[in-house]
């Protein structure tokens, strides 16, 4: 199989950081932050993929762009559409049609909020969407633009992710273990905990797949840990791994818990189509979590 050269717009993030991570698994992997790349720029996009393009034939490598950058603060894009949509729609989809330019493949990464969250069942990629935050449909609308943008483009939904880098639920719940003798999680939002370090490796997968020829038929995606639990299950996991009594953690309502943008009632992701596609599902959240702290546990404590 042909080597890879992989950009990373936005590498600086959480996920951005576990691609770079992987970096020895490719022959050439760049993952620029937003001060080195800025994804609004339309003119430093064009420049970037064209001059990454450019190196990766040279030195007989495969080029391929995983975009990990995006306006992913939720309760904040309530307030500022305008930068939401401009980030997560408008640039994302310059960064797609750029790839598309110069033939190289563009796999961005989306969310589990494009669906309304009333579901029963996982949600499969070809479910009807319907968010509820502007989060959310700042999320589709760049979607739709990438897919737009040519054939050699995917969507990868994921959800709940959490990773050594940056800010997330494990280490707020692991602060407030220290600090808090209880604390009450919501418990009737159902979801998917994704470490992103298993979810870098799943992009990667899929990026060899691309580049072989595969996956053509399946331009969305869902990639999630396994099975699923409730923001106050995943907390209790999260206090067993800190050797702490799970039981500090209290069930409670989302409408005890209001927040300025709305979250999906359920995001359970159906990985079915990632199956199809000969792609390796990824572990089981629980296992995943625990893996997480063996791997990096000091980041993960306060």
């Amino acid at each position: 199989m042909a080597q890879l050269a992989v950009l990373v717009p936005g590498g600086r993030g959480q996920l951005g950081r576990d691609l770079a991570a992987l970096a020895g698994q490719v022959g050439l992997l760049h993952a620029p932050g937003s001060a080195e790349l800025d994804i609004t720029d339309a003119e430093a996009v064009s420049d970037a993929v064209s001059s990454f393009a450019v190196t990766a034939t040279d030195a007989g490598l495969r080029p391929v762009v995983i975009n990990a950058a995006a306006h992913t603060a939720v309760d904040l894009a309530e307030t500022e559409p305008e930068r939401a949509f401009a980030i997560n729609e408008l640039a994302v989809g310059r960064l797609a049609a750029a790839a598309a330019s110069r033939g190289v493949p563009l796999l961005h990464v989306s969310t589990d909020y494009v669906f309304p969250g009333d579901g029963t069942r996982p949600y499969e990629p070809t479910d009807p969407t319907g968010p509820k935050s502007v989060y959310g449909k700042s999320k589709l609308a760049g979607e739709q633009a990438v897919l737009a943008a040519g054939d050699l483009t995917w969507v990868v939904r994921t959800a709940w992710v959490y990773g050594a880098g940056g800010g997330n639920f494990v280490k707020a719940i692991s602060k407030a273990e220290g600090q808090r003798e209880q604390l009450s999680v919501v418990d009737d939002q159902r979801g998917s905990p994704t470490w992103s370090a298993d979810l870098a490796a799943g992009l990667l997968e899929l990026a060899r797949t691309v580049v072989a020829g595969g996956a053509r038929e399946r331009r969305v995606l869902h990639c999630t840990g396994g099975g699923e639990t409730t923001w106050c299950g995943f907390a209790r996991a999260i206090f067993e791994e800190l050797g702490a009594d799970p039981e500090r953690v209290k069930p409670c309502t989302t409408e005890e818990f209001p927040r300025p943008a709305p979250r999906p009632a359920y995001s359970v992701l159906s990985d079915s189509a990632w199956r199809a596609a000969g792609l390796t599902p990824l572990r089981p959240w629980r296992e995943a979590l625990a893996k997480a702290f063996e791997v990096d546990g000091a980041a993960y404590r306060p």
